[in-house]
Formats: C-alpha cells, structure tokens, sequence
C-alpha cells in the first residue's frame, strides 16, 4: 500500500512534457499559454497559414489542463451559479433573449467541436460518451431541475426522483437526479499531450519554460520579452485562464483564480464502481461548494473532486473533507484508502461567463467557471480563427465586468469559502 500522493493521478500515464524548443525572433501570433486553449488556437491558426509560437511557462501539462477532472459538458450551465441550477446570471437578465441564446448555442456547439478534434488527434486521450448525471442536494434543486428540463431538448435529458434515482447512482443521499446524455469524459493529460503533437506536426513552435514577463508595442505589433527571449509578433493571445498573473492586470482584474481539489481512492473491490456508477457517468451535486466525481478510465478506481476551499491550501489537508464527502455520497467506500490528492486553478468571473476579445490590441480567451474541456478548447480554436481574419464568436468583446478595490489578490475567497458553506449548511437545516 502506498503513501498518498499530491501528484495528479493522471501523470502517471502522462506526466508533464518538456520539450526543450527555443522560441524564434519573430512569429505572426504569440500564444501565452500552453494549455487546452492556446493549443487548440495554434493548430486553428496553423491551418490557416499563420505562423504560431506558444510560450508556456512550465512544462506543457503541468497546469489546469492536466489537473482536471476530465469531465467534458456541453455548455448547458452557461452563465449560471456555482451552487445551484436555478440561478441566473447577472448577464443573462440583462441582455436581450436572443443575444443570450447565441451565447448558449456558442457553448453547446463547445462539445460537438472537442467531439470533432478529439477524432482527428493521433493519441487515444479514452474519451468515451458517457452521459452527465446532476445530483439534487434539495429537493427544490430538483424541482428546479424539473423546470430546467423543459429547454434542454437537444442534451437527451431524464428525470429519476429520489425513489428511482438508483437507477443512475447508487446513493440514496440525494433528492432527485437528472441524467444528460450529451456529455464525456476523458484522460486530461493524454488529450493535452495529443494537442501538443498534432500542434507540433503541424508546424507550430511550442517552447516550454518561458515565462512571459512584458509585452509591449512595437510598430504595428508586439514585443514579448521571456526569460532570456525576445519575439517580435503582429498579434498577442492570453489563453492563461485561472494562471493569469499581473502581465496583463486589465485582464487579471477581471480573473478570479480559485482553487479545486481531486482524490482518487486506492482500487476499489471488483463490481463496486458499477453499483456506484451504474453507467459509469460523470456526476456533479448542486451544492455551492459542489462536488463531483467519476470512474477512473480502467474503472478500477473513483475520482472525486471538489471545491472544499475556494483558496489554496495544500491538497494533502484537504483529502480529509473530500474523503468525508465521498463517504457520505457512497457509504461503502469507507476503509478505502485514498492514493492522490492534489490542486489545480479554475478561473471564475463576475457574471460567471467565459470571455474571448481583445484590449488595447492583445485578444485574451478565459474563463472557464469550473468547466473548461470543452469550452476552453473551443474559445481557443475561436480565438484562432479570430486572429486569422475568420468569423468572429459571439463572445467576442462582451463587457467584461470586474469589482472596486480588486487588483490581483482575491482578498475575498477566504470570506466567499465560509460564506458558501454557511448557506449549504442552513440548506441543508432548512431544505432549501
């Protein structure tokens, strides 16, 4: 039996890459940014004849991008709440219905595009279909999921109430579930290795290791100055989600960088992830600081994720809480030992919407609000084909909202962790 360790569980198989490569003095684009969205913009660029340099600071697949869950969902909680199914956000009550419908196409189209690429990359990253099951924590979630149902035609939903829930989880903790049939799971970090080769082969240059320190205009483009390197380039992308840093701080203004926390059990007993799981979906409750897991690939293992605390701790201290959480969603795990446990950061924004635009010159593509492998993926081929003079996403250049006094430091999640477990807490007495 092993120690428990703070590696993600998907390093094992594919851990971080370094590739070595020395950035050239002049490219067309520069990608700040190795992961999810900065690759799939290179190889949309690459295709159109635009030359790409990606700079990365790390190995590529040491970030968000390798750190996951491997959940891909089909954008159909686009602008709601962390916590609960029936909340709106900010944004969506003040546009027009028909703007915010094309924002919601935008984002379902997010899976049928990660679908696509997923078929034409040369490494299997064990991506398989296997539906989405969301778990009431309330019954009034799940009468708002009842309500929800009505307009997601299109993602092949069902409705199980508490009494016929085990049909699709075997936990009797919840109050309903709603089951969606558009949505997968896959090997984060196979995926991302996957992006770098096909990326790689077609003809981008990817340099790890450089972290971008300024950007500043030159003529009619930029200089980017990293470590040691200079690159000339016409256009800047940020694609650096919830690892921004004060390279850009109208962007980092605008970024909440929050924490997420993953353990994997030890292996379970043969046949028991198919009573917990019975159709090996992802799953999600509908706390505010929510929870999720899934199976391993090879089903021999349970992932369990959440936001225990919405800023950085060592994940070691936070294997605790999530082994309770797991206990409580599935009693018979209790004495299996838990084997990983680590961090990753998710980026957050205001009105709870990802962002793909430009300011002052340099194009940007963030914001996953905890479900960015599909989506991020998507604004990154977005953003390419932005940047290469093609058709232009509906988010592009949405307002972009921040908060007084808020600069870099995220002085709040401390007070929003607390805050969001208090009303789980009173929810929980009162039910509701």
């Amino acid at each position: 039996m092993g120690a428990l360790s703070d590696q993600p569980y998907w390093w094992e198989e594919a851990p971080p890459r370094r590739l070595g490569h020395h950035p050239p003095a002049r490219s067309d684009v520069v990608i700040i940014g190795g992961g999810y969205t900065g690759l799939n913009a290179a190889l949309t660029l690459r295709r159109a004849g635009v030359g790409v340099t990606v700079l990365e600071a790390g190995d590529f697949g040491e970030g968000a991008s390798t750190r996951n869950a491997g959940h891909v969902s089909s954008g159909v909680n686009l602008g709601k709440s962390a916590a609960q199914s029936n909340v709106r956000s900010p944004l969506e009550q003040s546009l027009p219905a028909g703007v915010f419908q094309s924002l919601r196409d935008e984002a379902a189209a997010s899976f049928d595009f990660i679908e696509a690429r997923l078929r034409e990359l040369p490494d299997d990253a064990q991506y398989r279909r296997s539906g989405r099951v969301v778990c009431a924590s309330l019954p009034v979630h799940f009468a708002a999921m009842r309500q929800k149902s009505v307009s997601m035609t299109r993602d092949g939903v069902r409705l199980f109430p508490r009494d016929q829930q085990r049909a699709a989880i075997g936990s009797d903790l919840f109050h309903g579930v709603m089951t969606i049939d558009r949505a997968g799971q896959l090997h984060p970090a196979k995926y991302l290795h996957a992006l770098v080769d096909r990326t790689l082969a077609e003809g981008a240059v990817l340099c790890d290791n450089h972290r971008v320190t300024s950007i500043k205009r030159e003529g009619t483009g930029w200089r980017l100055d990293a470590g040691a390197a200079r690159v000339s380039c016409d256009k800047v992308l940020i694609a650096t989600n919830g690892y921004c840093d004060g390279l850009l701080p109208w962007l980092r203004r605008r970024v909440i960088p929050a924490a997420s926390y993953i353990v994997v059990t030890d292996d379970l007993p043969a046949g028991m992830i198919d009573t917990m799981l019975p159709e090996g979906r992802t799953a999600v409750d509908t706390k505010r600081l929510l929870s999720y897991f899934r199976p391993t690939p090879d089903r021999r293992r349970l992932l369990f994720g959440g936001r225990a605390s919405l800023n950085a701790r060592d994940p070691r201290q936070i294997a605790p809480e999530l082994a309770r959480r797991l206990h409580a969603v599935f009693p018979v795990t209790r004495g299996i030992a838990m084997r990983h446990a680590w961090s990753g950061q998710i980026a957050f924004t205001f009105d709870l919407l990802p962002h793909l635009g430009a300011h002052e010159g340099v194009a940007y593509a963030l914001g996953c609000n905890g479900s960015g492998v599909a989506m991020q993926s998507f604004l990154g081929h977005r953003a390419g084909q932005g940047l290469a003079g093609g058709e232009t996403s509906p988010f592009w250049n949405l307002g972009f909202p921040t908060m007084p006094f808020y600069r870099e430091t995220p002085w709040f999640l401390p007070a929003m962790t607390g805050w969001y477990r208090m009303r789980d807490a009173i929810d929980r007495l009162t039910g509701r």
